[in-house]
Parts: C-alpha cells; sequence; structure tokens
C-alpha cells in the first residue's frame, strides 16, 4: 500500500509540474497600472478616437518609408523570418542536421551568435535618406519574443543579450538626425503560440525549460481561433488572402490569456514612452474585436502622450483591427488596393521573397519598386518597402544598390511624389496620376518608351503648360479626336517611369 501510495504521489507531483511548466509565464500587471494615463482628449472608446484622430500630414506627404524585419532569426537565415517557429516544426530535421537537437540548441541559442558586430544606425539612416525614404519603422520585437529595444520588462533584449546595444534607440538617434520620421513594428502579441512544437514532442524541445520561460512563455498549444492556429495555416497555404483570414479571426475570442494581454500593453508603453515613436505598427494578432478594450486603452496612452510631446502619431493595423484611430496597412503589393480608397492607407511589401534576410534571397528589380510606389500615391496610399540586413547589421550591397535607384529616381520626380496626394482619376492605361493644389497635375507613365502619347483624362482641362520633371523642359501637346496628344519625344531617357508636370489655369485639378 506505501508503494502505491508513493507512486501516486510522484505520478501527481509530475502532472502538476507538467501544468506548471506549459502555464503562460508572464508578468504581475495590476488594474491601477493599466488606468494610468497621461492627460488628454482620448478616452478609451471608439468614438473618442473617431472624434480626435487625423492621419497625420506628414504621412500623407512622406509617400515612402522604410520597414526593417532583423533579429534573432537572422542568424540562421533560413526559410524566413518565421524560423524560430519552423525549426521547432517543418524545418525540425534540418534544424538539427545543421544545428544540433532542439533541446540542446534552440532558439535561444542563436542569440549569442546575433552579434550585430558591423551595425551602424548612421551609415543605415544616411541610406534611407539617399533612398528617398521620409519615415523608417524598424521590428522593435517580432514573434520571436526578443526585445531589439533597451527594456525593464524583460531580460531577453539586446541591450543585455547579443548585440548589447539598444538597437532601437540607436537607430531612433541616427533616423531623427537625418531628418526622417521614426516609427516602431511591435508583432509581440503573436507570440502566444508562435512557437509551439506541432511535430515535436514538448520534451524534445528546451520551449518549456522554466529558465527560459522569459522568451519562450512558453508557448501554447494554437487553437482554431488563433492567428497561428490549424485554420489559419491551411488557408495560408491554400492561398486566401489576408482579408478572409482576417474576417475568420475576428470571430469568437482571441487566445491570449488577459495577464499576457496586459504585460503585451505595458512593454508596448514602455517602448511608446522611451522612443515616442511617430508611427506604432501592429500586426494582424491584434484583429479579434475582443481585444478592443487593451487596443482602446493604448491607443489612449498613446495618443494623449503624443499631446504632450506635441507630435502628430499614428497606429498603423491590417483589415479593420481599429476601428478608428489608424492608418489601415496592406501587406505585400498583391494586397494593395486596386481602386482610391476614401481613406489614406499603406502597402508594406519585402524587397526580396521574404521579410527577413536569407541565403539567396530573391530580390524585387527597383524598377517594379518605382512602378509599385507610383500605383500607390496614385490610390491615396504609401510604399514602405522592407529590407533584410543580416545577422552582422550589414545591408547587403544588392539591397542597398535597389535603394539607391530608387532614390537617384525620387530626386528627379518627387515633385509629383512628395506632398501630393491622389488626383480625382488615379489611372489611365499606361499612366498614373497625382496632383498638387488646384493647379497641377502629375501624369507618370509607367512603362516609358519614349514616344508621344494620349491622354483622355485631362483632355478637357484649360492647360496652360505641360513640361517633363527629368530636365524640366516643356513639352508640345494638342488636343486631338483621340484625347491630349502629349508630344513627348524624349528617346535619351531612360527612367522606368516618367513624369510630366501639367500646370492648369483656372484651378481645376480638385
Amino acid at each position: 500500500m506505501r508503494r502505491i501510495c508513493v507512486t501516486v504521489c510522484c505520478l501527481g507531483m509530475a502532472l502538476l509540474l507538467s501544468a506548471q511548466a506549459t502555464e503562460r509565464v508572464t508578468i504581475r500587471v495590476t488594474e491601477k497600472q493599466l488606468e494610468q494615463c497621461p492627460t488628454g482628449p482620448y478616452e478609451a472608446t471608439w468614438e473618442s478616437v473617431r472624434e480626435h484622430y487625423h492621419t497625420p500630414e506628414w504621412f500623407m506627404d512622406a509617400k515612402f518609408g522604410i520597414f526593417i524585419h532583423w533579429g534573432v532569426y537572422s542568424v540562421p537565415a533560413e526559410g524566413s523570418e518565421w524560423y524560430p517557429k519552423h525549426m521547432y516544426n517543418a524545418m525540425s530535421r534540418g534544424h538539427r542536421q545543421r544545428w544540433g537537437s532542439q533541446r540542446e540548441f534552440g532558439y535561444k541559442d542563436f542569440i549569442p551568435l546575433f552579434k550585430a558586430e558591423k551595425f551602424d544606425a548612421k551609415e543605415w539612416a544616411a541610406l534611407f535618406r539617399e533612398a528617398g525614404a521620409r519615415y523608417v519603422i524598424p521590428t522593435a520585437e517580432h514573434h520571436d519574443g526578443f526585445a531589439m529595444y533597451d527594456s525593464r520588462l524583460t531580460k531577453w533584449n539586446a541591450k543585455r543579450m547579443g548585440p548589447r546595444r539598444d538597437i532601437i534607440g540607436l537607430l531612433a538617434k541616427a533616423v531623427r538626425a537625418e531628418g526622417l520620421r521614426f516609427g516602431v513594428s511591435n508583432h509581440r502579441i503573436e507570440n502566444w503560440d508562435f512557437m509551439y512544437p506541432l511535430n515535436l514532442p514538448k520534451d524534445s524541445t528546451d520551449l518549456f525549460l522554466p529558465k527560459y520561460a522569459g522568451l519562450y512563455g512558453p508557448p501554447q498549444k494554437p487553437t482554431e481561433q488563433s492567428g497561428m492556429g490549424p485554420k489559419a495555416q491551411a488557408a495560408a497555404a491554400a492561398g486566401v488572402t489576408e482579408a478572409v483570414i482576417d474576417e475568420e479571426a475576428r470571430e469568437g475570442r482571441h487566445p491570449q490569456s488577459d495577464a499576457f494581454l496586459n504585460e503585451w500593453e505595458m512593454r508596448t508603453r514602455e517602448i511608446i514612452d522611451r522612443y515616442q515613436p511617430d508611427l506604432l505598427y501592429f500586426d494582424n494578432g491584434i484583429n479579434y474585436r475582443s481585444l478592443d478594450p487593451w487596443k482602446l486603452r493604448l491607443a489612449r496612452y498613446y495618443y494623449n502622450s503624443a499631446t504632450h510631446w506635441g507630435k502628430s502619431v499614428s497606429i498603423q493595423s491590417k483589415g479593420t483591427a481599429y476601428l478608428a484611430g489608424s492608418i489601415q496597412d496592406f501587406e505585400r503589393m498583391s494586397r494593395a488596393p486596386k481602386h482610391t480608397l476614401d481613406h489614406y492607407w499603406q502597402v508594406d511589401d519585402p524587397i526580396g521573397n521574404k521579410f527577413g534576410y536569407i541565403e539567396g534571397l530573391r530580390l524585387q528589380s527597383a524598377d517594379g519598386i518605382i512602378r509599385s510606389l507610383v500605383n500607390n500615391i496614385s490610390k491615396n496610399g504609401n510604399l514602405c518597402l522592407n529590407i533584410s540586413p543580416k545577422a552582422d547589421g550589414t545591408i547587403p550591397e544588392d539591397q542597398q544598390q535597389i535603394l539607391r535607384t530608387i532614390g537617384r529616381w525620387l530626386k528627379t520626380y518627387g515633385e509629383g511624389v512628395y506632398g501630393t496626394r491622389a488626383y480625382k482619376v488615379s489611372s489611365e492605361r499606361n499612366v498614373r496620376f497625382t496632383c498638387r493644389g488646384d493647379s497641377i497635375v502629375y501624369a507618370f507613365v509607367v512603362r516609358w518608351d519614349g514616344q508621344p502619347f494620349h491622354l483622355q483624362t485631362i483632355n478637357d482641362l484649360n492647360i496652360e503648360s505641360i513640361s517633363c520633371l527629368a530636365d524640366g523642359q516643356p513639352v508640345a501637346f494638342r488636343h486631338t479626336g483621340d484625347g491630349l496628344l502629349i508630344d513627348a519625344t524624349m528617346a535619351d531617357v531612360a527612367d522606368p517611369v516618367v513624369g510630366f508636370r501639367v500646370k492648369l489655369r483656372g484651378g481645376q485639378a480638385d
């Protein structure tokens, strides 16, 4: 009988330890802390946010930004920035062959290898300025749970480990010194179940060892409602668009515990207080309607803080995660609006086939990126181009060359880009339009062949002059039965997209 009792007790203790090992570990947050907020006009209601929020004018003028996916996942440089998930799942065998077992060499073991020894924030910022960008958004924390900033709330951060520098702080200072706006991207909310090992036994990984709970959580098993769950993963594999996934994700209750969300809110507040970002970007994880209390409280905190800073700022989110008070973002140009929207928006698009750096990254052409930019600005949107630095802190030369090519084009044609607005007609065949006030329309030929072309859109306008932005020289034009003929025979202009300034008499562009 004694032996049986001991066995039962041991089994009970084992089950208890197992339950404790899988319970999500969070910092303690009180209701009083959550209710603390700077004074200001914003309350934590959609009505208040809708009443007081305005899309920043500087953002609508900026047109072109730089997004940065850089972190510990840049060390393996394989698969994608989702390597921390895949190394415990679809890529588990490859990881073991290259690095060792997930129990002995887990994701946390990449952190000492993430040295960023060649990182120079000033060099990066100067390159972004040369590229013609007007704002920069680095990822402060991706799904992996490693903070790229100096944090008091987690020891798993770049100031204490890996680079042993406040990466976000250094970039904030350098970017602003170049006269650019500075934002941050925070994906922490997706860390909840991102790294759960669906294909490996729990005890064959390091994910549930208590001493790593500050980094891993430990991760929770994805549910049907989760953005990382089987339904969402199957939809993504089948090529279902982000909008459809977003609709499904909003049904039901979010998977995260209240304790985790309270911690997420406090860690996001820490970023707000420390870096005073001009933009605060969130990924799909905040799309659930049931998260509105946390989202609204955070909006109140951020926007009231900005009133004390004397800055015009904005949250960025996808779908209808925010019913008000946010710039809508679309991930990748394939999801960009096809028509002009009645609100201002942004596309974040990677320079390569992945967001994070991988070996063999396949890059877009500079010409294609320029066309994407022109397409977006003609429809009331911006382009935020993601770059993929290497683990040592260098931006690969091929990516740099693309950025510099875009910068040269913007230096020539920026008059028709920066500070403009969408024209009442966004496009006509091979041409995209923007305007400046009611006296100037810009026409961009997106596949320039050096030949005269017709335009129906502005044929009935009283035109004073037309000139090419490439050299400022006047271009002959005349009204014909086929529309306005612009006699621009400039075979020597080799730019992929060529812009023309159309000056009107009597203010007809609005």
